[in-house]
């Protein structure tokens, strides 16, 4: 399958910037970008590879006090769909080094306070069949609400309301499943099957040797998804950081079948 993404925004500073950028689609499994353009204007940018070397980070020097950016790219998406189901969960002293950090709590994940709700409700499955139970658990229970959280909300407080959008629906899905002993991480990904069009969060999990997306809201599908970036939660796939106070003046994001 082929998408196509086009993405624009514009941001006010305070004062003359350093930004971080993760908006473009990794050059990853399962994945092809075809063609790729990145306007951010005449301004001083360093690439830095992305946690666990999946897709590329940009500092900006931003000189004044707005700025403009544009990406277009064409990504030919080749991954199949998991069967969870038929996956097997890795023995934890067989994890290796660059992904053992992905079974610990994280800022936002707090996925030590979910061992007892985990084994009591999941405790009968396990591997690929207790990942699947958990995706479903979340998408039964949870609510999608636009604007029913911000950037503090944390995982305890999603799983007591019982509400939230993408980025709330990863971080239980990981909590959960590290909760279970099994690695997971957020993703930023672009998909055509977002609603409304954004960027989109979503989970991978570390089945059978290799890593899996799955996402708790029901939208997007492996094999359809483009994946920007990895990390311990939201803090780590943040599409902008930045270092002075930002006002998003214009932003769109539009992706679509070719």
């Amino acid at each position: 399958m082929r998408i196509q993404i086009d993405v624009a925004m514009q941001y006010r500073f305070m004062r003359p910037n350093t930004i971080f950028l993760a908006i473009e689609a990794a050059k990853y499994d399962g994945q092809t970008v075809l063609y790729e353009n990145l306007y951010l204007g005449d301004i001083p940018v360093n690439r830095i590879p992305g946690d666990s070397d999946v897709g590329e980070r940009i500092w900006a020097q931003v000189p004044w006090t707005e700025l403009s950016m544009n990406y277009q790219a064409q990504v030919e998406i080749t991954r199949p769909p998991a069967v969870l189901e038929r996956l097997d969960a890795v023995p934890a002293h067989l994890i290796p080094g660059p992904v053992a950090p992905y079974l610990r709590p994280s800022r936002y994940c707090q996925s030590d306070k979910f061992v007892t709700f985990v084994e009591r409700r999941f405790g009968n499955l396990a591997g690929g069949q207790k990942v699947a139970a958990i995706r479903n658990w979340i998408e039964d229970n949870l609510t999608y609400v636009p604007g029913s959280s911000d950037a503090d909300t944390n995982v305890l407080e999603t799983f007591a309301g019982r509400q939230g959008v993408c980025r709330d629906y990863a971080h239980l899905m990981c909590a959960m499943v590290r909760a279970a002993q099994i690695p997971a991480r957020m993703v930023a990904a672009f998909s055509p099957d977002v609603t409304p069009p954004d960027f989109h969060a979503l989970t991978e999990v570390w089945l059978d040797g290799e890593w899996h997306l799955v996402d708790a809201t029901g939208m997007c599908h492996a094999e359809s998804t483009a994946v920007i970036a990895v990390g311990r939660d939201a803090y780590d796939i943040a599409f902008l950081d930045s270092q002075a106070p930002a006002e998003m003046l214009f932003q769109s994001v539009q992706v679509m079948r070719t």
